[in-house]
């Protein structure tokens, strides 16, 4: 049938799933497409959810499809020698259109993707910020984005478009390495794989959504929280909202994300609800995860709005009495005065948010005040104080009498630094009468910017401080200002510099990449980054020794060594050390276990006989091995169609064995090979058949 949908969103929405970045995906044409996985473990299962990085690549893998694969990599908290691989699905596709008929007519993420996969058109019309989002001008982009902005937020309908699966046979004594490939042929498009590692045992239940606030105004509530905690687990929310803390109903038809609002590089999401004054509200969020599962609700959060008053006093005029008196003027519109029972002046010596009240009951119809207690440095405000308990403060205005000569730059600075770290500074002192006292600053860095070390200027010219000796900094800065009562500051005192005793050892070197090949080890490692190092000493145990013997000790760049006396059977741990000029050594690297196998090959398997079965319809495979020492059997297949490949590994003393996927008029080749307890292997043997 031919199928047609318009797609009208009036606002922006995508999630953290696979959705949220393909304005990224999509610029990057060039970069070869890749598919990519994520999981959720449940309790007694294990969801997939995955997604291309191409638009043309998710066309291409609606028509062959994807195949799921799972292999168990650890039992019982042991790992398995050889991966036991499952095939979960050969080709998993979006289902056929008919099968989306009837489910559009209910679910709105249905007719996305049905529209997106099988539709003649795809129309978007929106408004906002929406344009800024998908470019309307590419329609293949646009599928491939709203489609899986629909799979992120409905699992079954992911499922029901080949982008997800439930692994339902999973075991809780097991952890799976999933691997998710691309059937498109590489003659029309190569598609890289994608795979995740978990098990049952990493199940956890959903995160409640965290640092939800509410800040009530005149008539409405600004509801936020910050979605970059939890941007792993959930890409959109339900806002809920109750007058009774009992009965809560959602106040968003739809799921809202970050991108709702225009600042989308803020790391809070932003809501605004319109309610009634003097009326008790609470409100709620709850989370939504890529699988479409609903979270834990939040705190609940509770407050009301009330009327602001209409006007703002506004502080205009400051005028000097003498130097510790001033009057303050300020303006409020004469209609106000019935609203305010009369005003507050409030002070501090920063602006900040440490405001005291100096005078009260400031009658409502007063515009000026006078104060006589000045100090060198004044931040006022003027606050009108409301009848119903609400108030409007007015901006901060600087007060301060004329004093801007600053002290002179302080000299003399001199300091010594012990062994524990302890600083003793001294310096000449000023001569200014109205001097305040001192501000120290301190840098690790001599590049960086420095930092204040003192909370308020000290009137003594000595200061003690501590510094970390053991950190990886081998020199400490300091320099001083000197400011006056008016807070007038000098230049800065030249900079001195301290050197620390040299008690820190170097920072550890560490193993790179290492490659066992023809019986000999190759190790590479990364230096010490530290500036004092001497030489860097490489070490080795062999099998339980208990004692470490030196293999290399070298004083060069080199970070390469081929250990070419290592013997085969054998376990070798390595570890390597980096020692100063003090003669100071680091923590060794993190150790290094590598055992080197045996790498000779054994006789094939004889008498490897494969026949045809038209009675049961299999082929029979049998073989014999004299060898007790066979751990197991690898069993290979290769047809007309397919190229050789393991299909079965049985126990070594196995010697039959019966394949029934086979199919008529096909010739079939075989191969074994034997695998033994220390794991050398045989060379392969063949049979060739035809059915």
């Amino acid at each position: 049938m031919k199928f047609k949908f318009l797609i009208i969103l009036v606002f922006t929405f995508f999630t953290n799933g696979f959705s949220q970045n393909k304005g990224e995906t999509i610029a990057s044409t060039e970069k070869k497409p890749d598919i990519q996985v994520i999981a959720r473990v449940q309790k007694d299962k294990i969801l997939l959810r995955w997604a291309v990085t191409n638009p043309m690549a998710w066309k291409k893998l609606n028509k062959y499809g994807y195949s799921v694969e799972r292999y168990t990599v650890t039992r019982d908290n042991k790992t398995l020698s050889s991966p036991e691989k499952v095939i979960l699905s050969k080709v998993l596709k979006p289902e056929p259109l008919e099968t989306w008929e009837k489910l559009i007519e209910t679910n709105d993420n249905a007719a996305i993707v049905a529209q997106a996969i099988y539709g003649e058109e795809f129309a978007v019309t929106g408004k906002d910020n929406l344009e800024s989002i998908i470019n309307l001008s590419e329609e293949m982009e646009q599928r491939f984005t709203f489609a899986l902005y629909a799979a992120d937020k409905d699992f079954e309908i992911a499922k029901k478009a080949g982008l997800g699966f439930e692994d339902k046979t999973a075991k809780i004594n097991e952890k799976y390495a999933y691997r998710v490939s691309s059937n498109v042929p590489e003659t029309e498009l190569s598609i890289d794989y994608g795979g995740i590692f978990v098990g049952l045992k990493e199940y956890e239940p959903l995160p409640k959504p965290m640092d939800f606030t509410a800040h009530f105004t005149d008539n409405s509530t600004m509801l936020s929280w910050n979605f970059k905690i939890l941007a792993h687990a959930y890409g959109s929310y339900y806002i809920e909202r109750s007058t009774d803390k009992v009965k809560f109903e959602r106040i968003t038809d739809k799921p809202y994300t970050s991108l709702n609002q225009k600042n989308a590089n803020n790391n809070r999401i932003f809501y605004v609800d319109s309610i009634a004054n003097n009326t008790s509200y609470s409100y709620r969020i709850q989370g939504i995860s890529p699988f479409g599962e609903l979270s834990p609700y939040s705190d609940v959060v509770t407050g009301k709005s009330k009327a602001l008053l209409k006007y703002v006093p506004h502080l205009t005029v400051k005028e000097f009495k003498d130097d510790t008196t001033v009057n303050l003027i300020w303006e409020f519109p004469e209609e106000g005065n019935n609203d305010i029972s009369g005003f507050e002046l409030k002070r501090s010596e920063q602006d900040d948010d440490k405001y005291t009240t100096v005078l009260k009951n400031i009658p409502a119809k007063s515009r000026n005040v006078v104060f006589d207690k000045l100090l060198p440095t004044n931040y006022f405000t003027i606050t009108a104080i409301g009848k119903n308990g609400n108030s409007r403060t007015s901006f901060p205005m600087l007060v301060q009498p004329v004093d801007s000569i600053p002290p002179a730059k302080p000299i003399g600075l001199k300091g010594v630094i012990d062994s524990l770290g302890v600083v003793k500074l001294t310096w000449t002192p000023n001569k200014e009468k109205d001097l305040l006292g001192y501000r120290i600053y301190k840098g690790n860095v001599a590049e960086e910017e420095f930092s204040q070390v003192t909370i308020s200027p000290s009137e003594p010219n000595t200061f003690v401080d501590k510094v970390l000796i053991k950190n990886l900094n081998p020199k400490v800065y300091y320099k001083i200002i000197a400011v006056d009562y008016r807070y007038n500051m000098s230049e800065f005192s030249e900079t001195l510099i301290l050197k620390k005793p040299d008690v820190v050892p170097p920072a550890s070197p560490v193993f790179m990449n290492y490659e066992i090949k023809d019986g000999a080890i190759f190790l590479e490692w990364a230096n010490s980054q530290s500036e004092d190092v001497a030489v860097h000493q490489l070490y080795r145990k062999e099998d339980d020794q208990k004692e470490w013997k030196l293999v290399l000790e070298t004083k060069n760049k080199e970070e390469k060594f081929q250990d070419k006396t290592a013997l085969e059977g054998h376990t070798y741990t390595y570890a390597i050390f980096a020692k100063d000029e003090s003669k100071l050594v680091s923590n060794p690297s993190p150790e290094v276990h590598l055992f080197v196998p045996k790498y000779s090959v054994m006789p094939s398997v004889k008498g490897f006989f494969a026949q045809a079965n038209k009675t049961t319809n299999t082929i029979d495979l049998s073989w014999e091995y004299s060898n007790n020492t066979v751990d197991n059997f690898e069993i290979y297949k290769a047809s007309d169609k397919d190229a050789l490949q393991l299909i079965q590994v049985v126990a070594g003393k196995t010697k039959r064995l019966s394949d029934p996927t086979i199919a008529i008029n096909t010739t079939y080749k075989y191969g074994i090979r034997a695998v033994f307890k220390d794991g050398r292997t045989s060379q392969m043997e063949f049979y060739t058949v035809k059915f």
